[in-house]
């Protein structure tokens, strides 16, 4: 019987649809493969067509601490599955940078030996930009979409690195809580790349700053891709605070904001009640409603992690300066000559005291199992 041609009309209009899509890939994923995995979780995605081969590739490297913790920072066999899939699937890796900031208390170089990341890199003769360096031009840059805070945080100019103008960018985050946002992951990996140190600025806005970020993204990288490293998770007061546990799963999206939002719900959070993922898809920079979302790869409607967001002493002070009874002295306490005693306070409290009283225990519990095996199997 012929097809009629309301009927294929209806058909082309539903394949261009699914096309259109956002779409997720995620796989469970276990030590003994999943640097493979990580191959077969791009490829589902047809990466190859997202981030063209004739312009350089940044890896968006994720340091939240400069210790290695479990679910803080870029895992090393996530950095490894990206890098490796890549050069197969004919990147050359001179094309690719590695790049990270610092934060005023973040120091990224040491963050990359404990968390074994240059072990990868040097395995594959892949460079590393640090963006602090004077080596590195940063430009004012001019937005052609509308921004929603960031000008007026900023209104001397938004400034980024010249170099990642023109280049594709692939984030590389992890599953994880956020004492400030609920959850961290894609859009707020670009947090620690575009913006210069004085980015605590902003804090008391951030779900809007990361909204503006990513519009940003989409102006000037060619291709933008994330790859989100779930093996171990973190709960609680994250970035850093958290109580790892191990979820065995890795994720993948051309789509920032469907892969938060994918992330957030395997969390145990509702995505569209979270600020930036609800204000970035109701501006058409993504898809933020899972329901909409077509998630391929393995089935993980049974999976919730049931997360929730703790806070630290340090997190509840920083709190009542952003959006507490501190707000009004929050310019005197955070941009002036007296800022260093904050850089001070959080150093003391998270790498002093938290880290070697608390922290450490969790380190070595996560140690023990096969995943923290594998961790240390990569060089010293």
């Amino acid at each position: 019987m012929a097809v009629s041609l309301a009927t294929q009309l209806k058909q082309l209009e539903q394949l261009f649809v699914s096309e259109r899509r956002s779409k997720v890939a995620v796989l469970r994923t276990s030590p003994e493969r999943v640097v493979e995995d990580y191959g077969r979780l791009m490829r589902m995605l047809n990466y190859t067509s997202v981030l063209p081969k004739d312009c350089g590739t940044i890896l968006k490297i994720n340091i939240s601490w400069h210790y290695f913790f479990p679910a803080c920072s870029t895992t090393p066999w996530q950095l490894e599955g990206v890098i490796k899939t890549m050069i197969e699937d004919g990147y050359r890796p001179e094309s690719l940078v590695a790049a990270q900031n610092r934060t005023v208390v973040v120091n990224p170089e040491v963050g990359a030996i404990a968390n074994k990341h240059n072990t990868v890199l040097e395995k594959y003769g892949v460079q590393t930009i640090w963006l602090y360096k004077p080596s590195v031009e940063w430009v004012v840059y001019e937005p052609k979409g509308k921004m929603l805070v960031l000008d007026r945080i900023f209104p001397n100019g938004i400034t980024i690195p010249k170099f990642f103008i023109g280049m594709n960018a692939i984030h590389l985050p992890t599953l994880k809580t956020h004492v400030f946002t609920t959850t961290t992951g894609a859009m707020k990996n670009a947090f620690g790349g575009l913006l210069r140190e004085n980015r605590h600025w902003c804090h008391a806005h951030i779900h809007e700053s990361l909204v503006d970020l990513l519009t940003i993204q989409r102006e000037i990288h060619p291709g933008l891709f994330a790859v989100m490293d779930g093996t171990f998770a973190g709960n609680g007061a994250g970035p850093r605070a958290m109580q790892p546990v191990v979820a065995n799963l890795i994720l993948a999206s051309n789509d920032m904001v469907a892969i938060d939002a994918v992330a957030a719900k395997l969390m145990g959070f509702e995505p569209l009640s979270i600020g930036y993922i609800r204000l970035a898809h109701e501006l058409g920079l993504g898809c933020g409603d899972v329901r909409e979302v077509e998630i391929v790869g393995d089935d993980i409607s049974d999976i919730n992690l049931g997360f929730s967001v703790g806070d630290t002493f340090a997190s509840k002070g920083q709190k009542a300066i952003y959006w507490g009874p501190l707000k009004p002295l929050e310019r005197f306490l955070l941009r002036s000559p007296i800022v260093p005693w904050s850089y001070l306070a959080s150093r003391l409290y998270y790498d002093i005291y938290w880290y070697h009283f608390v922290g450490l225990k969790r380190v070595k519990e996560m140690l023990r199992t096969d995943w923290g095996r594998l961790f240390l199997s990569y060089g010293r």
